[in-house]
């Protein structure tokens, strides 16, 4: 069986070595020490700086029968009805929707063109990958976007917007061809 002990030769070991370091301690050196301190007492002090002022804050008494309700609206922010200029321009809401007019105008993309009997097909594929075939005169998208030229690359169309005063308004816009990287993706 082994002993989980140090033997008396190691305590005695350990004896000589703690007296050694008490005694080295123990000197009576300490001039440098002494002349420190007194270099430190002879230093000139520095005036303590006053304490600042306290101000003193008014304090804020709330009336509620003075002040404004506010969950009513307030009248001195209230901005003006918008003049909404009439320009004439509106979409016939009145026609039946077509089927790709269901979709926002960034979604489609046109894949190629048709010729059939004199009239050229543009051919546009949706999100879901179904292939349409539209031709000048079709709506697409979702802002009224009648088709009014098919050329090899493109689909040109005027779409129909509520600007931000409600009148309508006509802008150009396009879907452009898929070029045949993106069509690998």
């Amino acid at each position: 069986m082994r002993k989980l002990y140090p033997g008396p030769g190691f305590r005695g070991f350990g004896l000589l070595v703690l007296t050694s370091l008490f005694g080295a301690c123990a000197q009576d050196d300490i001039s440098d020490l002494q002349s420190y301190v007194q270099e430190v007492k002879g230093r000139v002090k520095a005036p303590i700086e006053p304490l600042p002022e306290i101000k003193v804050v008014e304090p804020f008494v709330f009336r509620p029968n003075q002040m404004r309700d506010p969950f009513e609206p307030d009248e001195a922010l209230q901005q003006p009805e918008a003049v909404r200029v009439e320009t004439g321009i509106r979409p016939d809401t009145l026609r039946p929707r077509e089927e790709l007019e269901g979709f926002e105008l960034d979604t489609l993309r046109m894949v190629g063109t048709v010729r059939q009997d004199g009239i050229v097909w543009a051919l546009v594929t949706a999100k879901e990958g179904t292939i349409h075939r539209i031709r000048v005169g079709n709506y697409i998208g979702k802002n009224y976007g009648k088709v009014v030229s098919i050329v090899d690359n493109k689909i040109e169309l005027v779409e129909i917007f509520a600007d931000s005063s409600g009148a309508w308004r006509e802008r150009k816009a396009s879907v452009a061809m898929v070029d045949q990287g993106e069509k690998n993706q």
